[in-house]
């Protein structure tokens, strides 16, 4: 008994998400055979059954493979460049005011500008290919992670910086024994902002400029009214955020260890 109720101490937070989904989706399949839907409803509602019955048949179709490959591509490839731009970036902006001063303009001007309306500007460059999606994802993932960084370095303490450069250290020691270790947190946090951006980057892209990928088998679907294909895309794209961001607290959660919880004074 005790075993059982620590285990689910343990787990309370993942159990109670968990249940509270499988109610919702009881619920949902439960809807259709409690109440008698009108006619033009019914065609506009499926059931979980049925989305996992179009899941099933889009894999034997080998449709699920191809389109879910293409968008992690757009997708991996959006969010890599964002993390080797936004990173350094971020990093010296924070440090060198010179750099911030140059940059900041154009970082609070693009930062403001809805991602939208570069993507047919992204279509003239690029095409409608892989990468003019790849660019949006880029240029949505890139900002949270950009500014979150920035935040996390002019927020070390300067105290530190000072006794540790009192000792010799030079600034590329600074930055890698000092201002990074303590700009961690800023820059997880920027990057479970980013997934998010770039997941909306990959649907968006592929919504309006594409011939494969999840986002245009949704917008497909939803062109011909095939419902549960149009869930079979949204399930995926929330498992997929699901998954990442929970991995991303995880990570957050280790790095969070090895900061003290109180500092003491004497």
């Amino acid at each position: 008994m005790k075993r059982l109720v620590s285990f689910y101490l343990e787990r309370e937070h993942y159990l109670l998400g968990s249940g509270f989904i499988f109610l919702l989706v009881l619920a949902w399949e439960t809807v259709p055979h409690v109440f008698t839907l009108p006619r033009g409803l019914s065609l506009f509602f499926t059931t979980p059954t049925q989305v996992a019955s179009a899941f099933v048949e889009l894999i034997a179709k080998n449709q699920i493979q191809h389109h879910f490959y293409v968008s992690s591509v757009e997708f991996l490839l959006g969010l890599g460049l964002a993390i080797i731009v936004g990173l350094p970036l971020g990093l010296m902006t924070g440090r060198w005011r010179a750099v911030d001063d140059m940059v900041d303009p154009f970082i609070t001007a693009l930062n403001a500008t809805p991602r939208l309306i570069f993507l047919p500007l992204f279509m003239i460059w690029f095409g409608i290919g892989m990468w003019s999606k790849v660019m949006i994802v880029f240029i949505g993932a890139l900002f949270p992670l950009l500014i979150n960084t920035y935040e996390g370095v002019k927020n070390v303490d300067r105290v530190l910086v000072d006794v540790v450069r009192s000792f010799g250290a030079r600034e590329w020691h600074i930055m890698k024994m000092v201002v990074l270790p303590n700009s961690v947190p800023y820059i997880v946090v920027g990057l479970r902002l980013a997934i998010g951006r770039a997941i909306l980057g990959v649907v968006v892209g592929e919504f309006f400029g594409a011939s494969e990928g999840l986002g245009f088998m949704i917008a497909s679907a939803a062109t011909n009214y095939k419902v549960d294909v149009v869930f079979v895309g949204v399930a995926i794209f929330m498992a997929l955020s699901l998954i990442l961001t929970l991995s991303v607290k995880k990570i957050e959660t280790n790095l969070n260890r090895w900061r003290p919880e109180e500092i003491k004074t004497f």
